[in-house]
């Protein structure tokens, strides 16, 4: 999409970290915007904010917020991991302003990939919610890789803003890296 398509919005960002991520509006997000199979405790995330790359941000639209995204910063990617606009206020191109955001900031070296519930899986409970999101990346450019995943039950796609090849190894160094870092996490009694 071009620039001149998007509605005039303009959102501050502020950037979280593990010292202001204890938020009630995060957390109520984070909460609501993904599926529990696909969340990390968020107690457990923020503890990750000091132990990865993560680009944490809030956005807001005056004093009203808006969304969340959270990229994971690796040596050869740049992995959109959560991307949630507030339910109420979906539709109204806040999703548009910030995924093209996004894929400015993060338009280097680096691809900038995502997965995303496949639109393809049979079995989906919500495959036109699929195809919607699915439709909304194409827009700005995604393209689909030969690459996906299934986890509990849930197939993922993965799709990339670059024509650089991502092949399905790519894909598991970083769950495996991710994994790495879980399994060593402290855990509270």
């Amino acid at each position: 999409m071009k620039g001149n398509e998007f509605p005039s919005i303009s959102l501050t960002r502020v950037e979280i970290d593990s010292n202001n991520a204890d938020n009630e509006e995060l957390r109520r997000l984070y909460g609501t915007a993904f599926p529990v199979e696909e969340q990390i405790p968020y107690d457990d995330l923020i503890y990750l904010l000091d132990k990865l790359d993560i680009d944490y941000t809030a956005y807001y639209d005056g004093e009203t917020f808006v969304g969340l995204t959270m990229v994971l910063a690796l040596p050869r990617y740049h992995w959109g991991w959560y991307f949630a606009v507030r339910e109420e206020l979906r539709g109204k191109g806040y999703g548009q302003v910030i995924l093209a955001a996004l894929l400015e900031k993060y338009h280097d070296e680096r691809p900038f990939i995502i997965d995303i519930e496949s639109p393809w899986q049979a079995d989906a409970p919500n495959p036109e919610q699929r195809a919607r999101r699915h439709a909304f990346y194409v827009r700005f450019g995604l393209k689909d890789t030969p690459t996906s995943r299934t986890f509990d039950g849930i197939t993922y796609t993965i799709m990339t803003n670059s024509d650089k090849p991502f092949a399905q190894q790519d894909y598991d160094d970083i769950i495996a890296a991710l994994r790495s870092v879980w399994e060593n996490m402290p855990r509270q009694q």
